[in-house]
């Protein structure tokens, strides 16, 4: 009988004697045979059942659909049937809209951050470095002496405009003239802003300050002397080297009141000008010579006292009318809409609308009145600016601005929409839509503007020694974030060479409108 030995087995033979070497064997083979079928070029590239329905791949969530074409017919049919092509009618008059409701929330939030950064972080500047400034040293028949005039006369009351206001009372509603120039030239010890630094050498400085007293020249001269001064402070200013480099892009002017300075201002139209607001329809201020891209919007000095935190929580009670206005009712331009308004809101009893002068009696009715009502009416002026607005943020009286083309201070940094109520003069005018619209404001949003009106105040108290956060501060940092693009147009209008083309500036800009367009016909289906 033969025997076979283990070393004589065919390999083969022994491999299918044992069970574990087989398993081996078999899933080795599968494998490659589903690696050479997945690979092969004539297969697809992605697995199958990613582009099949639901029903025959048992592993897929039946409810969600993974194929475009199944999901693309249910979608249409679902919206055939429901017929949602069209918005249903109660959401036309809907005020806001879920996207503009987000678009609120988010402009909510950044506002409380910024708002956070500012008074958190009060006696530091947004911008580092803080802007260098040379204050030219004038003659002193336009700095010290103008000074002098009005102190020696500041008291004559009986002095008084065409118009009948004061005009020592206008001069100081305009005087930020002073209080900048006070600030920069006191002695470094003695200030607190950290936003600007006075230099002493021209090529250190960022900017170059005029302290010529345009308003107070303007109202205190004789004409014919005025003019001249106006002409020797040009030829002053524009003979220096620094406004020769510049043509005068980094020069700031301090024209404060609409008047001030205007026999000579097309010759300063590239310099900053520090202005109370813009008046695009052109009644005041000539095409080309102002814009929000160079000039700087700043606030009057308030007419009236302050009512702080303190007196606007024990006020809050006692104010009983709902809309106070006390001023002139005839003005001209823009301010044509007082007489409009006085006519349809004169007859309510939560309502005082009245004529009124701007001397010492009035102010002492306008600060009672303002102090006893919810709602103050700031309609434009001769300008579209008016002082009532500041008297109204002092007084801790929610504004109403009725004035299409006001352009505010310190926009950039302040959010008057937390503090004022804005109104467009077709609105306001329209019979009994203002007073409806201000009495379904809720109580709670009328103490929140409130609070917000105290806490704003601050900025536009002028003071010597400047504030931090004061309005000389906010100037500052305002102006810092206009460098750059000072420098832009300086630097290119000194390397332009002959017949280039010539900078485009506000000359060419339309006016600072901001226009709504509003849908009025359904889309098509």
């Amino acid at each position: 009988m033969g025997h076979y030995s283990s070393s004589s087995m065919n390999p083969i033979t022994r491999i299918t004697r044992s069970p574990f070497l087989l398993v081996i064997v078999s899933l080795t083979c599968f494998f490659l045979l589903f690696y050479i079928f997945t690979t092969s070029p004539s297969s697809p590239t992605k697995p199958n059942f990613l582009r099949t329905s639901n029903t025959n791949q048992p592993h897929l969530n039946p409810n969600v659909h993974y194929s475009f074409v199944d999901s693309l017919e249910l979608f249409l049919k679902k919206w055939s049937i429901s017929g949602s092509r069209h918005l249903p009618e109660d959401t036309v008059s809907d005020p806001e809209t879920e996207e503009q409701q987000q678009v609120r929330k988010l402009d909510d939030l950044i506002w409380k951050t910024e708002t956070a950064r500012l008074y958190d972080d009060e006696q530091s500047s947004f911008f580092s470095p803080p802007v260098r400034v040379y204050v030219y040293e004038m003659p002193a028949k336009f700095t010290y002496d103008m000074l002098q005039l009005f102190q020696s006369t500041y008291k004559e009351t009986f002095n008084l405009t065409s118009n009948g206001s004061p005009v020592h009372r206008l001069i100081e509603q305009h005087s930020i003239d002073y209080w900048l120039w006070a600030d920069l030239i006191a002695p470094e010890s003695e200030r607190l802003l950290k936003s600007v630094v006075r230099v002493h050498r021209k090529e250190d400085a960022d900017l170059f300050y005029v302290p010529f007293f345009t308003t107070i020249s303007f109202f205190l001269l004789e004409k014919q002397h005025c003019k001249t001064l106006y002409r020797e402070a040009l030829k002053w200013v524009t003979d220096q080297p620094a406004w020769k480099r510049s043509e005068g892009r980094d020069h700031i002017f301090p024209i404060h009141h609409p008047w001030s300075f205007k026999s000579v201002r097309k010759f300063v139209k590239n310099a900053i000008w520090l202005l109370p607001d813009m008046d695009s329809t052109g009644n005041w201020y000539k095409p080309g010579q102002v814009s929000l891209e160079k000039d700087l919007i700043l606030p009057y000095v308030p007419n009236l006292d302050l009512c702080d935190a303190k007196c606007l929580s024990e006020s809050a009670p006692r104010r009983s009318t709902l809309l106070y206005f006390r001023g002139r009712l005839k003005r001209n331009a823009g301010g044509k809409i007082r007489s409009k308004l006085g006519s349809e809101l004169g007859g309510a009893d939560d309502v005082i609308i009245e004529e009124g002068s701007a001397g010492e009696a009035g102010k002492i009715a306008a600060q009672s009145g303002m102090r006893k009502s919810v709602f103050c009416l700031s309609p434009a002026g001769d300008t579209p600016s008016s002082a009532r607005l500041f008297d109204a943020i002092v007084s801790g009286c929610i504004p109403v601005i009725v004035s299409d083309e006001l352009e505010l201070p310190f926009e950039g940094i302040l959010d008057y929409r937390k503090m004022s109520i804005f109104v467009s003069s077709s609105d306001a005018v329209q019979p009994g839509w203002l007073l409806a619209y201000l009495r379904s404001i809720k109580p709670t949003q009328i103490k929140e503007m409130q609070y917000n009106l105290a806490k704003y105040t601050r900025h536009f108290l002028y003071s010597h020694p400047a504030q931090p956060l004061g309005p000389e501060d906010l100037v500052w940092r305002m102006m810092a974030g206009k460098l750059a693009n000072i420098k832009l147009h300086s630097r290119r209008s000194q390397r332009l060479v002959k017949d280039s083309r010539s900078i485009c500036m506000c000359d060419c800009k339309r006016p600072n409108v901001t226009v709504t367009v509003t849908v009025t016909t359904p889309l098509p289906p």
